[in-house]
């Protein structure tokens, strides 16, 4: 055995800190693929066919032990579960045995030679051994069958038929132990109870290539399967899922996004087209290797020993697996399903293996590394690996922004923001209460006369004067309705309340099956407005009862409705390319704007910056409008607004894509307008500089028809850094949560059904939450962790 060597990479830089070939061992016979075992500080693997190797890390002085037992080439080895006393597991057409590894160590040492325990006896060639959580049961697939072994009594407690083909891997489930999962070479997964010997689940054909392995992870209760040609696919096994599907992944199509990614110089620009070349050129070399088979997959605990400083991981609480491939080694993110780290053998030249047969890799407890252990796929050798999870993951993540983004603005407005011409027009603009005083003071007071039979209350009041003018008891301090203070008593919601599962109130908006396409509850939660496509605006109470307001005008559908922070206005954007901002209490149009101001139809519009701006986009353009509304009745001309807006900045999006979806910030002061395009990118606008801020290229496979931010709420308190979250959904994609520091996505939701029509989403008050339809008649609620 060679010592241990560091090992450099191609790139020209020293990767000893991130990869190290522990040892190196030549086989006097090929190395066919075998399941190998890798331990925390331990692993072993068959060595000249029939020999069992263990090497380990504890005491460098007795690495190497070999045991013999076997008469046939050994196809499988496992570890136990327990520490102490640590046991071992192997297989051969010929004979199954179990080990204890202290007990071998004594022998060794008094010069005897190490036994075992013989569990079977041509049992016939065994893919795959597995240990069941207290290491009492051994699952042994042997053929298409799953013998079901006491360890202990060495008696065969089941049999386990139904697969077509051989079993290449088997599992327990660590919270149900009476259950095993098998995959096979015959593409299906099958879900057994060992206790009575049945068949609970049998899933369809999942590829058109065999399953080679699969994992449980016990955090999400969720299923992962591996395929030949690099498929992944991704199962729920919570009560009551049935075991559905939650996603499938394209390993080779996940590395190649991967590599691009670490192309760009910033995630929040567009790549170059040098950058792009070279992506293309990368993809080039690889065409030689069509798949990537999933050889191995195991946990790897990416919280052991990174710090948060790092910005590599959203949260400790974050699952993740290593992909064992036969090109390299693969981190997965089991919360957004993308790759966190790839390793691949060709990129370091000194490595002994370029080509993996068999992998086997474990992450260890005591620091910041795994082990990895791998026979070569074209010739006799087997290495040993340490890999430097923190290193890996430092060097290839991606280039940070140079300012961090944050909805919470950290400065004051620019003075050539273009925020600052609304602050400087409110600012100077004189109140109308104190326009009306100062007209009022115009006349001067006379003294009054009496007399004895005619009581007089002054002869200088105009009559239209007296009549018409407001009420002088009410102190506004001549401020708006937002400044003013809301008499209405804010109640604190507890965070922890249940969620809705009963339906409270059903009501029919429309006769015949006109579509509800847009709803919100306004500020104070007393009031829920909706647009239709039969043209109507409609406000109804929260509770769904009495007669609903109705706001008429538009001549097409109304894509989306939006209350003022202070519930004075709604603003409504219709098909027929007009935008109307409505009384809420006259339900009177008190602002139109028609095509002549948008060249095409607006396809989303709010209020923006605590009602200051009206936030809208119109085809290619995000564009942003101050406006003023005379609240003043008129009955000769009250069908006709006399209000007004004027463009403020027009921002058009990367690449002239049309904007699908738009969403800001109307309750407190934010900088930041969230985009998506036709292009599937998302753009981040900063309107205090009045530019793009970043942009995220491919965030989903399909163009984004909703972008939802968490917001909170007046009821419930939040911690500031909830208020970086976004939620975005794709039909077809599910629903990506995305990190407004980062820029990256944290979190997928899979699962609900949307294939054709675009479904809203919609956190919760709370944050903790997120709700969305699905084209079943479903509303379906994740938890947002």
């Amino acid at each position: 055995m060679e010592e241990p060597q560091e090992i450099s990479s191609t790139d020209g830089g020293c990767a000893g800190d991130i990869v190290i070939e522990k040892f190196l061992v030549e086989s006097k016979m090929p190395t066919p693929p075998a399941q190998l075992a890798c331990g925390r500080q331990h692993c072993a693997f068959p060595l000249h066919g029939n020999e069992l190797c263990v090497w380990t890390a504890e005491d460098p002085s007795q690495q190497l032990l070999v045991l013999r037992g076997h008469h046939q080439p050994i196809s499988a080895v496992a570890f136990g579960n327990a520490a102490a006393p640590l046991l071992m597991c192997s297989a051969s057409p010929d004979y199954v045995i179990m080990w204890s590894l202290d007990e071998c160590r004594e022998n060794v040492l008094e010069g005897l030679s190490p036994r075992g325990t013989v569990l079977g006896v041509l049992l016939g060639k065994v893919l795959c051994l597995r240990f069941s959580p207290d290491d009492r049961v051994i699952a042994v697939c042997a053929g298409s069958k799953i013998l079901v072994l006491d360890s202990e009594s060495r008696s065969t407690l089941a049999a386990l038929e139904g697969h077509q083909g051989p079993v290449t891997a088997a599992e327990f489930c660590a919270w149900q132990a009476h259950v095993i999962i098998s995959v096979s070479e015959d593409r299906s997964f099958k879900v057994w109870d060992h206790h009575v010997g049945s068949l609970i689940y049998s899933s369809p054909v999942l590829a058109a290539s065999p399953l080679l392995s699969l994992a449980i992870n016990e955090g999400s209760e969720q299923l992962v399967t591996g395929c030949a040609e690099g498929q992944l696919c991704i199962f729920s096994l919570v009560d009551g899922h049935h075991y559905r599907c939650v996603t499938r992944v394209d390993l080779r199509k996940k590395r190649e996004s991967f590599s691009t990614r670490r192309l760009e110089p910033n995630p929040g620009s567009l790549p170059a087209e040098s950058q792009l070349s070279s992506a293309n050129e990368l993809g080039k070399g690889d065409e030689a290797e069509a798949t990537l088979p999933v050889l191995g997959l195991a946990r790897c605990d990416l919280a052991l020993g990174l710090s948060s400083e790092c910005g590599l991981v959203s949260s400790g609480k974050t699952s993740c697996l290593w992909i064992g491939s036969s090109a390299g080694l693969f981190i997965f993110n089991l919360a957004n399903f993308e790759l966190e780290a790839v390793l691949h053998y060709k990129d370091f030249r000194n490595l002994s293996i370029q080509v993996a047969g068999s992998c086997a890799v474990m992450s260890k407890t005591s620091d910041e590394k795994a082990f990895c252990v791998l026979t070569s796929m074209f010739g006799n050798r087997i290495a040993g690996l340490e890999v430097n999870l923190a290193a890996l993951l430092r060097r290839q993540r991606h280039p940070a922004l140079g300012t961090r983004l944050s909805v919470l603005p950290s400065s004051c407005v620019l003075p050539t923001s273009p925020l600052h011409f609304g602050t400087v027009k409110g600012s100077s603009a004189e109140p109308a209460c104190r326009k009306q005083s100062a007209a009022r003071s115009a006349v001067k007071d006379q003294a009054l006369v009496f007399h004895s039979k005619v009581r007089s209350s002054g002869y200088a009041s105009a009559p239209h004067a007296t009549m018409f003018s407001p009420k002088t008891n009410i102190k506004n301090d001549c401020k708006r309705a937002s400044e003013r203070k809301n008499r209405y008593k804010w109640k604190d919601s507890p965070a922890q309340n249940p969620l809705p599962t009963r339906l409270s109130r059903r009501l029919a908006v429309a006769e015949g099956r006109a579509a509800v396409r847009c709803v919100q509850f306004s500020g104070d939660g007393k009031r829920l407005a909706c647009g239709s496509a039969n043209h109507l605006a409609l406000a109804f109470d929260a509770d769904l009862t009495g007669t609903p307001a109705v706001f008429t005008g538009h001549d097409g559908a109304v894509n989306s409705v939006c209350w003022s922070h202070d519930g004075r206005w709604l603003l409504s954007a219709s098909q027929d390319g007009t935008l109307r901002v409505w009384s809420a209490r006259r339900t009177e149009a008190v602002l139109c704007l028609g095509k002549d101001v948008f060249p095409k139809p607006v396809q989303a519009a709010q209020f923006y910056y605590i009602d200051t701006f009206i936030l809208l986009s119109s085809g290619p353009a995000v564009q942003l409008l101050t406006y003023h509304i005379d609240a003043r009745q008129d009955d000769m001309r009250r069908y006709k607004p006399r209000g007004r807006c004027r463009a403020v900045v027009k921002l058009p999006m990367t690449g002239a894509a049309e904007v699908t979806s738009l969403s800001a910030t109307n309750d407190f002061y934010s900088y930041l307008v969230l985009t998506a395009g036709r292009n599937r990118t998302l753009e981040v606008f900063d309107l205090n500089v009045g530019c793009s801020a970043a942009v995220i290229v491919g965030a989903h496979s399909r163009p984004v028809h909703q972008i939802c931010q968490n917001k909170g709420s007046s009821f419930t308190t939040q911690p500031s850094q909830l208020y970086n979250l976004f939620a975005t959904r794709a039909i077809g994609d599910g629903i990506r949560l995305w990190d407004l520091r980062t820029l990256r996505c944290e979190r997928r939701f899979e699962g609900h059904l949307n294939r054709c029509y675009p479904c809203g989403i919609a956190f919760s008050p709370c944050g903790r939450y997120v709700a969305c339809g699905a084209e079943d008649r479903h509303e379906i609620t994740f938890i947002n962790k």
